[in-house]
């Protein structure tokens, strides 16, 4: 009975954290850029346990012994980083990526400085920069880098362009100028599971080893990759597997509840007969 009760409420502990996750992508549905998290379980331990030879009996074709669970747990987060759907704006400060990769950003490092940050959600914005010109930074203030790691600064009285190979110009409102403004930093994840959520849709990589080998900088957008200008990514979350997947989490976690609850009522019983 104590396996039973140990086995159960492990179980929906882990239970729990999968419906909390559902309950994340829900909530985040519409919301532009956001990637759908999944979930890796595991078994904690198994372990067999032994069984008296008088259980050999003529007929049965399994040896003695029966594996004896002790429930699951959450191994791994993992970003599902599936295309979502294009959504035009016709705002030239909007970015999405057709195809793989995110944008790079500079967030503040902890120890000071910046540390570089990712996400696919190009709601971006030219807020004025101390030096003059106006700098392109997301929702939040956080600024886009260039290929070189540098902030993307447009001059007054221009308009920033984006062409589909992340080239940035700026053109004259006056005289129709273009000047060149370098190009977006653009990164492949190749380990999307290391990447660490900080939220407002920014992922960052802990200081683990070799940890430049979980982002790649693209120095071209390979072959069906492209910067769509004047689009935004809405979320890649769909409803109808989510709310599926809910009910199947909520059926184990209601199972386990019941196993739980029925181990308890059993001790109880074993109690008051030895009483």
């Amino acid at each position: 009975m104590n396996n039973s009760m140990i086995s159960s409420s492990v179980s929906m502990s882990a239970l729990q954290k999968k419906l909390d996750l559902i309950a994340e992508n829900v909530a985040n549905a519409n919301t532009t850029g956001y990637k759908r998290k999944t979930s890796v379980f595991e078994d904690i331990l198994n372990s067999v346990q032994p069984q008296h030879e008088d259980f050999l009996q003529e007929g049965r074709s399994t040896p003695l012994g029966f594996t004896q669970g002790w429930g699951m747990r959450m191994s791994a987060l993992l970003l599902d980083m599936s295309q979502a759907t294009l959504m035009a704006t016709n705002l030239p400060t909007d970015l999405a990526i057709e195809g793989k990769g995110l944008f790079e950003v500079a967030v503040p490092a902890p120890g000071g400085g910046t540390t570089p940050a990712y996400t696919r959600s190009g709601s971006f914005q030219l807020l004025p920069h101390p030096d003059g010109g106006r700098q392109l930074s997301t929702n939040t203030g956080m600024p886009v880098v260039n290929q070189d790691g540098e902030p993307i600064i447009v001059p007054d009285g221009y308009e920033l362009r984006v062409q589909s190979d992340g080239t940035l110009v700026g053109v004259s409102e006056a005289d129709d100028t273009i000047i060149d403004l370098g190009r977006i930093r653009v990164v492949d994840v190749r380990m999307p599971e290391l990447l660490r959520s900080i939220g407002d849709n920014l992922y960052v990589i802990d200081d683990i080893p070799n940890r430049e080998n979980v982002v790649v900088v693209m120095d071209e957008l390979p072959e069906g990759t492209m910067i769509m200008q004047g689009y935004t990514e809405a979320s890649n979350v769909s409803l109808v597997d989510e709310l599926t997947e809910l009910i199947s989490v909520q059926r184990a976690y209601q199972l386990n509840a019941r196993a739980l609850y029925s181990a308890d009522q059993m001790l109880g019983m074993a109690v008051r007969l030895r009483a």
